[in-house]
């Protein structure tokens, strides 16, 4: 008898702990791994474990009962402050203080075209309270290092697409350049004095210039930065002439006038700079490259986890307030299932394995 009254004593504590939940909606079957009037003495007293303690329920009751989140959640920016990337974590991460209810940090670890911050999200715990904002850089670095110590398809859990946006051409004011026909002619005139700046080495910035080099068939030197933040900085300074950047980067030096457009990367002119040509329309052939964005945790974190975070920032991502934020950035919001994610990871990844081999880009 003592048993059963125990066990009705967990069942109504699990109930009342549930409702907040709006579950459960129907009768729950409670097992009691024993004989009725309690154990005889023939059975061990022993805790129950293995599948008698799930036939008792024991694991159902943790996972439904645990809160999730309980603390704040490290959101790691695998590039410099400032940049594409960063801009947009901060902008998903105040929305999602409120949608979590718990404070969502920023955490910027730049550096080695993204890989330093994306490992130390792979090797983090997989309880949720750590993320990732990655980007496209995620499809290509796997073809352009030579070794790295992760594998982002299977040491990352997929949790919903973010964002997508074009690239755009922008050149330091000094370079006489009014459209990109004026930008190849001015290049060719003197091979190899005009540099362009990336992101750093491998990056999707890195990726973008070499492929309008091939495309303009013109001569420019690299300069990598850790981040486009420096770069842009850089850019702005006089000290590089030209930068494929991200549109949320690079706009608001063009509005004043810091930086000159002279083209956008995408199929389509963006709503955000509807008075910049497309790159197709500029007589570059075959070139449409748009940056995307996605949040990630590391492999082994529990559905459960996923699935909150993925329905937090999807209800996030829909609101009319960030919709304008995007807008203001030459961002389209862009959520996923899971599911989806990671189907679109890995066609990416095969992607640009060939353009990175056509490209004849180093290993790094």
């Amino acid at each position: 008898m003592k048993l059963l009254w125990i066990a009705a004593v967990v069942c109504c504590a699990f109930i009342a702990g549930a409702q907040a939940q709006s579950y459960p909606s129907k009768p729950i079957r409670f097992i009691v791994p024993f004989a009725e009037g309690g154990a005889p003495g023939l059975v061990s007293r022993r805790p129950v474990r293995g599948q008698g303690a799930q036939a008792a329920g024991f694991h159902t009751i943790a996972a439904i009962t645990l809160p999730y989140p309980t603390k704040p959640i490290r959101f790691v920016v695998p590039f410099a402050p400032g940049g594409g990337t960063d801009i947009i974590a901060r902008i998903v991460a105040q929305q999602l203080n409120e949608a979590l209810g718990q404070p969502v940090v920023v955490d910027n670890r730049g550096g080695a075209g993204s890989t330093l911050g994306t490992d130390i999200v792979t090797k983090a715990p997989a309880d949720g309270y750590t993320m990732l904002l990655g980007n496209i850089s995620l499809a290509f670095n796997t073809w352009l290092f030579k070794k790295l110590p992760y594998n982002a398809i299977k040491d990352l859990a997929p949790v919903t697409l973010v964002a997508v946006q074009p690239n755009i051409v922008v050149i330091h004011p000094s370079v006489p350049a009014k459209s990109i026909k004026e930008l190849a002619a001015y290049a060719r005139a003197q091979p190899g004095k005009l540099s362009f700046a990336s992101a750093g080495a491998g990056s999707g910035t890195h990726l973008a210039g070499e492929m309008l080099k091939d495309r303009l068939r013109i001569d420019l030197l690299h300069v990598p930065y850790k981040g486009t933040g420096p770069a842009l900085t850089d850019l702005i300074g006089g000290q590089v002439q030209m930068m494929v950047s991200t549109f949320a980067s690079a706009l608001p030096h063009v509005k004043s006038g810091r930086l000159r457009a002279l083209g956008v990367t995408s199929a389509m002119r963006s709503p955000a700079a509807p008075d910049v040509p497309t790159l197709g329309e500029s007589g570059v052939p075959d070139y449409d490259y748009s940056t995307w964005y996605a949040l990630f945790v590391p492999a082994g974190t529990p559905r459960a986890v996923i699935d909150r975070l993925n329905q937090a920032t999807r209800k996030v991502l829909a609101s009319d307030d960030m919709k304008q934020k995007f807008d203001a950035q030459g961002l389209e919001p862009l959520s996923s299932t899971p599911a989806a994610l990671a189907e679109y990871l890995r066609s990416e990844t095969e992607k640009w394995g060939k353009v990175v081999r056509a490209a004849g880009v180093p290993l790094l």
